[in-house]
């Protein structure tokens, strides 16, 4: 049956769920942040509101980044934390030009 192939991962998420309420969902806002900053970038090409996206998309970066140390994953959270920085740089470049 279709629900028997689902279970082992409704079974995560609970876990998931039960383990840190808080940073599940932070997690959940970050995954609809991503979501949403790139269903926006697809929409308007080839002029996406920038200015607006990025602080947005940073900010979920930073999210995913408190999760990842909170989980202690290293390669989550080098890389989070990278995005982070490289569009923050980013960002500061555009607001000065």
């Amino acid at each position: 049956m279709i629900i028997d192939l689902f279970r082992p991962t409704t079974e995560w998420i609970k876990d998931d769920w039960n383990s840190n309420r808080i940073r599940f969902a932070v997690e959940l806002l970050a995954w609809a942040i991503s979501i949403g900053c790139s269903i926006t970038m697809a929409v308007t090409v080839p002029t996406p509101p920038l200015l607006a996206l990025y602080p947005i998309w940073i900010s979920g970066c930073a999210l995913y980044a408190w999760a990842s140390y909170t989980r202690k994953s290293f390669g989550m959270l080098a890389n989070y934390l990278l995005l982070t920085t490289i569009d923050s740089i980013g960002l500061f470049r555009m607001i000065a030009s």
